[in-house]
C-alpha cells in the first residue's frame, strides 16, 4: 500500500487560485493511477480528476474541466492539482488516492489524511 500525505488547502476569494499537492511513499509511484475526491458538508464524496500511470493521460469530472489541472512529478513521487477560478461550490475537504483502476476507481486502495479548502464570496 501507498502512503499519502496531502498539503495546500486554504482559505481563497471567488475566483482565485490554490495548489494541491500530495506525496506519496511505500509502493513505486509510478505503478498507480492517482487522483482526487471531494466531499462538501452534508454530501457524498465525489470524484474530481484522476492520472493515470502514465503521464499525460488525464480524467476530469465535468465540474472542474477547463478549470482544475491534474499533474505528477515523477522525480518527486508527487500529485498535484491546480485549481483556477475557484467558485464557492468548490469548497470541500480535497482527498487525494491512489489506485490501480483507471480513470474512476470504485474503492480506492489508499487515500490521503484530507486537506480543507474554502473558497469566500
Amino acid at each position: 500500500q501507498v502512503q499519502l500525505v496531502e498539503s495546500g488547502g486554504g482559505l481563497v476569494q471567488d475566483g482565485g487560485s490554490l495548489r494541491l499537492s500530495c506525496e506519496a511513499s511505500g509502493r513505486t509511484f509510478s505503478a498507480y493511477a492517482m487522483g482526487w475526491f471531494r466531499q462538501a458538508p452534508g454530501k457524498e464524496r465525489e470524484f474530481v480528476a484522476a492520472s493515470a500511470w502514465s503521464a499525460g493521460t488525464t480524467h476530469y469530472a465535468d465540474s472542474v474541466k477547463g478549470r482544475f489541472t491534474i499533474s505528477r512529478d515523477y522525480a518527486k513521487n508527487t500529485l498535484y492539482l491546480q485549481m483556477n477560478s475557484l467558485k464557492p461550490e468548490d469548497t470541500a475537504v480535497y482527498y487525494c488516492y491512489a489506485d490501480h483502476k483507471f480513470p474512476i476507481p470504485k474503492s480506492p486502495e489508499s487515500w490521503g489524511q484530507g486537506t480543507q479548502v474554502t473558497v469566500s464570496s
